[in-house]
């Protein structure tokens, strides 16, 4: 677990720490809050792939593992109760895409061929498509474009696209909360992190946020869209997008040719911490808990290391093997309790990895 304590500082600047003013004067030195404030959405991020259920066998991989009532408390956010989950995202994985990007059940009776659960969407509780600009030809990504918007009549949970799964549910929540003060923020990381920078702009380009500021915060974002894009999303109102990138990781840097970054950039380096393994490995340096392990303790252009942010440095390992061997923390050690496996009342064992939600 880590320690986010401050939180109020977050919730009396949250304005400034959301991009109100491109963040300027608070990347380098990173500002604490600002840590803190990207931390808490990495682990929202974190959260999808905790969640996922990955193993193949079971009829329901490519599914969530718990239930949307106790979910962020069950993957182990930090801070569950600062936000209540009011819809599950799922998304095509049919679409052509590496087989890395979605999870395809062999289970012939799987409980989707055509879908995976893609994330969340939450609002915050008591205690806490590209039109803008002017620019002349903005694109995006053209199979990334095709997770956000595909849908399949016949399946249960795509009949309706990511895109409007998405937007249905913001335009719900605006109206439901008309007479407060809102925001929305938006976090991802790889694929997600692209999906997070389309759908801010999509929300802001077609009016849905009306006139609330819409803020992402990704991790290790691909490249989107050409430089139409990124000048009408840098153009536009009320949009802002906090890009972190991790200086070894080579999934940033793709697709090359024709593409731009849009927003502002945070660069960190893992390799200039003193508890992971040098030179570490492709997968470690694009991992997530790696990522946040970079924001606590990054020093910015001054070099360096020091954890600014009480963050448990066995998280580093929970999917991977990125810590050095002489912190003795297993890799990849979350797993679900006996890999979802469950002894019935006849003596037998089946698999049992999937909640049903009840409301």
């Amino acid at each position: 677990m880590s320690s986010l304590r401050g939180f109020g500082n977050i919730a009396r600047r949250w304005r400034e720490l959301n991009g109100a003013n491109y963040w300027k004067g608070l990347l380098d030195p990173l500002d604490v809050d600002l840590r803190k404030n990207i931390i808490n959405y990495g682990e929202l991020s974190q959260a999808a792939y905790t969640g996922l259920n990955r193993e193949r066998r079971s009829r329901y991989a490519g599914s969530c593992l718990f239930r949307r009532k106790d979910f962020l408390s069950r993957v182990d956010v930090s801070n569950p109760n600062l936000y209540e989950i009011t819809k599950f995202i799922y998304a095509m994985c049919t679409v052509s895409l590496p087989d890395d990007f979605m999870i395809k059940p062999l289970s012939k009776a799987a409980w989707s061929k055509q879908s995976n659960w893609m994330g969340f969407v939450a609002v915050a509780t008591d205690e806490e498509i590209v039109r803008p600009g002017s620019a002349n030809d903005p694109r995006v990504h053209g199979g990334w474009l095709s997770v956000y918007t595909s849908t399949d009549p016949g399946s249960r949970y795509n009949e309706q696209s990511a895109r409007y799964q998405v937007l249905d549910e913001v335009k719900r929540l605006q109206d439901l909360y008309k007479q407060e003060e809102t925001s929305i923020t938006i976090t991802g990381h790889s694929l997600g992190a692209a999906l997070a920078t389309i759908s801010a702009t999509d929300i802001v380009s077609n009016g849905y946020n009306k006139t609330c500021p819409v803020s992402a915060f990704v991790f290790g974002s691909p490249r989107v869209g050409n430089s139409d894009f990124q000048k009408a999303f840098d153009s536009a109102e009320d949009l802002r997008l906090l890009r972190v990138r991790n200086s070894p990781d080579v999934v940033p840097n793709w697709p090359k040719l024709g593409y731009s970054d849009a927003g502002t950039e945070l660069m960190i380096d893992t390799g200039e911490s003193p508890y992971i393994k040098s030179p570490g490995n492709p997968l470690t340096w694009h991992d997530m808990e790696c990522y946040m392990h970079g924001v606590a303790g990054t020093q910015g252009s001054n070099g360096g290391f020091e954890l600014e942010v009480d963050r448990d440095i066995a998280l580093v390992n929970k999917h991977e093997d990125a810590l050095k061997k002489e912190y003795s923390i297993p890799p990849s050690w979350w797993v679900v309790q006996n890999k979802g496996m469950v002894k019935g009342k006849d003596g037998r064992w089946h698999l049992a990895d999937h909640e049903d939600d009840d409301d």
